[in-house]
């Protein structure tokens, strides 16, 4: 029998896939193929619009912004915040990846400057990433965060929720997700998630999906980090033996496949309490 939770979040499923929401999409050069594909497999409709020209027109009428800085420049971050005022100004939610922040000054300057010139719903990153975002330091390899970065994502991501006043989720073998409140984790997935480029983008674009057509942040990431792990669990068990290039292409195929039912066996979400102003208890 589907628990009260799954049938929350197959409910956000079903509308996402006959409302096909539009996310508008600032992201990088290396995953935007990949991206748009995803979304689409999703049930949602992609654009990527990037000149500072149009960013403002296409934002607002979009269901959701996404804002990734994985291959950036000045112009790009200039585009992103244009976008994103834009996005406010007609009540449109804002997504921010954060990717690589900690890894160079500029990137890490562009992220804070974004957080502070965009009101952002959501933040989704790595723990180090999202670390960086508040000052704090953890090992980051390129756009990789070490391997040291699971112990604690709870208490990272509630101290990030409240200190940038806005949603966090935190990736890794268990994911994260809170306002700096309430939080709940979510086991799902695979470990081949992170042998394929641009799978942590996608997710972000993924949750805008969901935030397009649910004002319940705290909902709407909790049912998309749930279905995307449960779509990445599926490809795993066909492709076990076959390597990432075959996962890659099952995982487009189980996104396209997700029905109301795909959370069983495959993915569990648990409360894991509520906070004070000092972090998780």
């Amino acid at each position: 029998m589907m628990s009260i939770w799954e049938q929350s979040y197959s409910d956000l499923l079903t509308k996402v896939q006959n409302s096909n929401p539009l996310v508008h999409n600032i992201t990088n050069v290396v995953v935007t193929n990949f991206t748009a594909n995803g979304l689409y497999a999703l049930g949602a409709s992609p654009v990527m619009a990037y000149a500072p020209e149009e960013v403002a027109d296409m934002a607002k009428i979009a269901g959701a912004v996404v804002l990734n800085i994985g291959t950036l420049n000045r112009e790009l971050v200039d585009a992103m915040i244009i976008a994103g005022q834009s996005a406010n100004a007609h009540g449109v939610p804002v997504l921010l990846d954060p990717v690589g922040a900690g890894a160079t000054s500029f990137r890490t300057e562009s992220a804070l400057r974004i957080l502070k010139e965009v009101k952002i719903s959501l933040v989704r990153g790595n723990a180090a990433e999202v670390a960086h975002l508040i000052g704090e330091v953890r090992e980051i390899k390129g756009v990789d965060a070490g391997d040291s970065a699971d112990s604690s994502n709870v208490d990272l991501a509630v101290r990030a929720a409240q200190t940038l006043h806005t949603m966090v989720v935190i990736t890794g073998k268990e994911d994260v997700i809170t306002d700096g409140v309430e939080v709940r984790l979510i086991s799902g997935g695979d470990a081949l998630l992170t042998k394929v480029t641009g799978t942590g983008c996608l997710l972000t674009s993924v949750l805008g999906a969901f935030a397009a057509i649910e004002s319940n942040l705290l909902l709407a990431g909790t049912a998309g980090l749930a279905f995307y792990g449960a779509a990445a669990s599926r490809a795993a068990a066909h492709t076990a033996k076959l390597g990432p290039g075959s996962f890659q292409i099952a995982f487009l195929d189980e996104l396209a496949k997700l029905h109301t039912g795909s959370l069983e066996g495959h993915v569990t979400s648990r409360e894991a309490g509520t906070t004070t102003a000092g972090g998780a208890r």
